[in-house]
């Protein structure tokens, strides 16, 4: 579990993003889906992330070190937010940006809120990472929003229609930051990543 978690930097710029080469696993998700809760759940630090009602209150990337090992970095939002058309697209165009050329990126994890049918800005995203060959899981929030035959039906919808792109699903993972459900299963999953990639460097 995680033990230690600083705020390092934000910015739009990936050269001004932190310099140690350590391993680094991004959040993204549409706006409001519960980004940022999600990360306070995660570190156990809870204003770590600001959260807002209001969508769009990301506007930067913000990176933070985790046990010293590994950045977490927390992307602005996509699909719909409270700001001009102008201010959406210079976010597309460094998120992108960063996902295409941060040589350290070790994984993208997509945040989908679980009470919302699969959306074309989610699809088109997911599958974007995919045709970029950009690492990639998904994690379900909200889960304490729904009954779990309502969950298993909407997860179930996801699936189906990601298969209709993909010929194998990623990872994912179900999540409440109200219930602290999936703290474990995410933490430790990125965990063993860290710890191979650091075994590798040592051979």
């Amino acid at each position: 579990m995680i033990k230690k978690a600083e705020y390092l930097i934000s910015n739009t710029d990936i050269t001004k993003c932190p310099e140690k080469p350590l391993p680094e696993f991004a959040f993204i998700g549409r706006s409001n889906v519960g980004k940022s809760s999600l990360i306070n759940m995660l570190t156990g630090i809870k204003n770590l992330a600001k959260t807002s009602s209001t969508p769009g209150k990301t506007q930067t990337i913000n990176h933070f070190l985790i046990d010293d090992t590994w950045y977490l970095a927390d992307l602005p939002g996509y699909g719909y937010a409270q700001v001009s058309k102008s201010l959406r697209g210079r976010w597309e165009h460094f998120i992108r940006n960063y996902l295409l050329h941060r040589e350290n990126l070790t994984q993208v994890f997509v945040l989908l809120d679980c009470r919302i049918k699969p959306m074309n800005s989610d699809m088109e995203f997911i599958n974007w990472l995919g045709k970029n060959q950009v690492p990639m899981g998904i994690i379900y929030t909200k889960i304490d929003k729904l009954k779990p035959s309502e969950l298993e039906k909407n997860i179930q919808l996801y699936e189906e229609t990601l298969l209709t792109f993909w010929e194998d699903l990623p990872v994912s993972f179900i999540s409440s930051s109200v219930k602290s459900t999936g703290k474990e299963d995410i933490v430790t999953y990125i965990e063993e990543i860290v710890t191979q990639m650091n075994l590798k460097k040592t051979r």
